[in-house]
This record gives structure tokens, sequence and C-alpha cells, in this order.
């Protein structure tokens, strides 16, 4: 294993870190806004589901470098935290397209390079497909009331930066040295229109439009297809 791979596996595992434990918080506060019991059981289900998954990149990071990751994501979700959602709408919202993004970024590591890593991104994979379309289900749902029109394109387009924001920058060094050795599969400029192509039938359900990228501090491929 070489200095870079070994850095670069690093930084996967505490990115993955963050990720997790950012989710686990942000769910959790949305709890209070939930109005009904069966969606208060799925979503306290998910919290748990994500400090599993959190807990499993720990084990593995320690295991990994002999040290606890903790600080470094807590310092993390310190100097930039995930925003908590203020609504029903917006939690879930943030269910449909922060965690969808988690999930698509996920995907290019099922093949790591790197056999612990893949087992971990394997079972969390397996795990977070169970609930992949229900973020989108509520939100076409409420959406259709016409009750959130004031509020559905700001929020849109907010949770699709943070979504988006899961693939990191493509074209980068980084991107083709992990490529190069099998920590991923893909550019993130491939990830991100995978993400795009997948949620199009939501978008054109709720009646919104995808923004300029540029306007909301996305860096994109400048032929990815956003057409709907």
């Amino acid at each position: 294993m070489t200095p870079e791979y070994r850095k670069t596996l690093t930084q996967m595992m505490e990115s993955q870190a963050y990720r997790e434990l950012a989710a686990a918080q942000m769910f959790g506060y949305g709890l209070q806004f939930i109005p009904d019991l069966k969606s208060l059981k799925f979503l306290t289900w998910h919290v748990t589901e994500e400090m599993e998954h959190y807990e499993d990149v720990a084990v593995m990071y320690q295991s990994f470098t002999g040290r606890s990751v903790e600080p470094m994501v807590n310092k993390r979700l310190k100097e930039k935290p995930v925003p908590f959602a203020q609504s029903w709408y917006e939690l879930a919202m943030a269910q449909f397209l922060y965690d969808r993004g988690g999930f698509w970024q996920l995907k290019d590591y099922e093949a790591c390079s790197f056999q612990p890593y893949r087992k971990v991104i394997q079972k969390i994979i397996k795990e977070e497909a169970g609930h992949q379309n229900l973020g989108e289900k509520i939100v076409v749902e409420l959406t259709k009331t016409g009750e959130f029109d004031g509020v559905k394109q700001t929020l849109f387009e907010k949770w699709l930066k943070l979504g988006m924001l899961s693939f990191g920058r493509p074209g980068t060094p980084g991107n083709r040295y992990a490529i190069s050795v099998g920590l991923k599969k893909r550019d993130s400029g491939e990830i991100m229109q995978d993400f795009v192509s997948d949620i199009k039938p939501a978008v054109r359900a709720c009646g919104v439009k995808f923004p300029d990228p540029a306007k909301i501090g996305l860096e994109c491929p400048a032929d990815l297809d956003w057409r709907l």
C-alpha cells in the first residue's frame, strides 16, 4: 500500500463518517416535525440506521489508522454543519435529495479495491436500498396539494446542492488517482449525471426546475444533461 493510496483511503473513510453522522443528526432533529405515527416510526428507525453506519465506518477507521475518527468528524461538523430541516416538507425533501445523493455516492465504492471498505459499503448500500424512494414519494404527494408552491423551488435547490456535494468535484487529480487504483469506479461528474437522471421523474412531478449550477455553488461537467 503506497502512501498516496493510504492517504486517499483515509480521506474517503473520514468523509463517509462525516456524512453518516451528519445525516443521523439532521434526521434526528427533524423528528419533531413528523405528523403521524407511521412516519415517526420510520424516521426513528432511519436515524438508528444512520448511527449504525457511522459506527461501522468508525470501527473500520480505528482498525485502519489506529486512532478514533470522532475528533475529526466533530470538528468538521462544527465547521461545516449540515443544515437542519425546519418542517415536515423540508425533511422529506432532505430525505429525497440528501439521502439519495449519499446512496449514489456509495454505489461508486461498492467494488472498492480495499476489501474492508468494500465490505462496509456493500452492507450500507444493502440497508439503504430499502428506503430510497420514500422521501421522493412524500415530497411528490405533499407538493401536489399546492400548499408548498411558495417554497418548493427554494427547498429543492437547497437540498439538491447538498445532495450533489456528496460526490465531490469532478475531473480532479484525486478522482483520477482513486479510479486508477480501484478505490472508486468513475469520475464524480458521471455519478452526478446518474443522480440527476434518477430524480428527473420526481422533478417533473413536483413542477420544479433544475437551477443553473453555478448560481447555487455547484461545480458540474459542462455537458451534464439537465433536460426535463
